[in-house]
């Protein structure tokens, strides 16, 4: 019947992207952003799990991305889950598991406000893509995960 690829990550960058052309012309931004998953052990001490994700843009995308992206900024990426493989120089086969990004909100606050600029690709792709502004609630009214009845 129906199947759906679909990650949504907030993370902060790792590295700034690196960006390349492909043979065709398109430029690709490849980076990785890490997310961390909070829990509280036996003994009661709230703990930080890192987990990194490496991130593939492409098109206008990768363009922005490589602009404005730097380490340490913290975005939202939405996209699909692609795993590649290859041969190395020794014949050796490799894998690697990556977001394709298709929707990108920077969350680091730019010029004293706070939200971010939303871009997405679009099947058209025009030569601009407008900044749509989206609002971060205050650090004391965000919803924690600990707060989910669920």
């Amino acid at each position: 019947m129906y199947s759906l690829n679909r990650a949504q990550l907030i993370g902060n960058v790792t590295a700034d992207p690196e960006v390349r052309a492909l043979p065709s012309g398109q430029r690709v931004a490849n980076f990785s952003i890490a997310t961390n998953r909070r829990y509280t052990d036996s003994a009661g001490v709230q703990q930080d799990v890192p987990e990194y994700h490496n991130i593939s843009l492409f098109g206008k995308l990768a363009e922005i991305a490589e602009q404005y992206l730097r380490k340490g900024n913290k975005v939202y990426l939405e996209g699909r889950i692609q795993t590649r493989s290859w041969e190395d120089q020794s014949g050796q086969k490799k894998y690697k598991t990556e977001i394709v990004g298709e929707q990108m909100i920077m969350l680091t606050p730019k010029w004293g406000h706070e939200g971010g600029d939303h871009f997405s690709k679009s099947s058209e792709e025009s030569d601009t893509i407008p900044p749509v502004h989206t609002t971060i609630p205050p650090q004391e009214e965000r919803v924690s995960i600990e707060d989910v009845p669920f």
